[in-house]
């Protein structure tokens, strides 16, 4: 099999706030040639790389805000989160939690750092990522899936390298608790200095890596620094990381879904039409209501 290429290591964007709790990059979609399309089915990519909030009596955040047309999921590496939405979802993502919420057909959704964490402060990081929804479950009905890190499978790897955390999809043989609406692998790789770990996705599938802590190298040639994102290229099945100090590297492979993308802020759908209709659904009241 031919090895699967680093088509290009990004250095992180330059931060801005969500609200005024998430300090964020912004790598998809971005200017580093990943857009929409080239990424599909992981439309966004915000990674709030490790940052240090201090004590805050009132916890910060982002206020009530709609999503439609897609899935977003948020991995906790330091800090704690609460969030509710309007389909009766909530609770607090702690540290190695995902949250895992389907917007589908439309929900309103809010998210502030969590009461005790806040009054405390310290580092915060966190990923959140949009995944697209194929055309005809974009308006299936909500939901939500509350991954907690003592639930998550994992794959210990040979000679004391580290592990891998299988949060979607699998990884030699053994899956992930996350349901999905198309074929996504989602993996935390933890590895200890010179650990190294193999992956095989197919070759179509869009495949990126953040290095969230340490340094790896890619194939034995392409270093990824802490806080960049490699790019894979679509040219071979398999390749590997090993690390050149302890490492946490965030791993995605999807396949992309290849239908038409109409995205207008918090909105992703398949026809401008279907944006205009997803507004005016928003403002009738149609996708309920959460108090701010």
């Amino acid at each position: 099999m031919k090895k699967r290429s680093v088509e290009l290591v990004a250095n992180p964007p330059e931060p801005h706030f969500v609200g005024d709790g998430f300090r964020v990059h912004n790598f998809i979609p971005s200017g580093f040639r990943m857009d929409m399309q080239r990424m599909d089915p992981f439309i966004m990519l915000d990674y709030n790389s490790k940052y240090h909030f201090p004590a805050s009596k009132k916890p910060k955040g982002v206020g009530v805000h709609p999503h439609r047309g897609f899935e977003t999921v948020t991995i906790a590496y330091k800090g704690k989160v609460a969030h509710h939405d309007s389909s009766g979802g909530g609770g607090v993502i702690e540290e190695g939690d995902i949250q895992w919420m389907t917007a589908a057909s439309g929900v309103l959704h809010k998210e502030y750092h969590e009461e005790e964490w806040s009054m405390k402060g310290g580092d915060f990081q966190m990923v959140q990522l949009w995944v697209n929804l194929p055309k005809k479950d974009k308006m299936s009905t909500p939901k939500y899936q509350a991954i907690k890190n003592a639930t998550i499978n994992r794959v210990t790897l040979p000679e004391n390298a580290g592990t891998v955390e299988v949060i979607a999809g699998e990884y030699n043989g053994t899956k992930g608790k996350a349901t999905t609406f198309s074929p996504i692998h989602m993996l935390n790789v933890k590895l200890k200095k010179d650990g190294r770990a193999n992956f095989h996705f197919p070759a179509h599938f869009n495949t990126v890596l953040l290095a969230v802590e340490g340094t790896v190298v890619i194939n034995e040639t392409d270093n990824l620094p802490t806080d960049n994102l490699a790019l894979m290229a679509n040219d071979g099945e398999d390749f590997s990381i090993q690390a050149t100090t302890d490492a946490v590297v965030l791993v995605l492979s999807g396949e992309p879904l290849r239908e038409p993308i109409a995205a207008h802020g918090p909105f992703v759908m398949n026809t401008r039409q279907e944006l205009v209709e997803a507004f005016d659904d928003y403002n009738n009241g149609k996708f309920g209501y959460l108090e701010d």
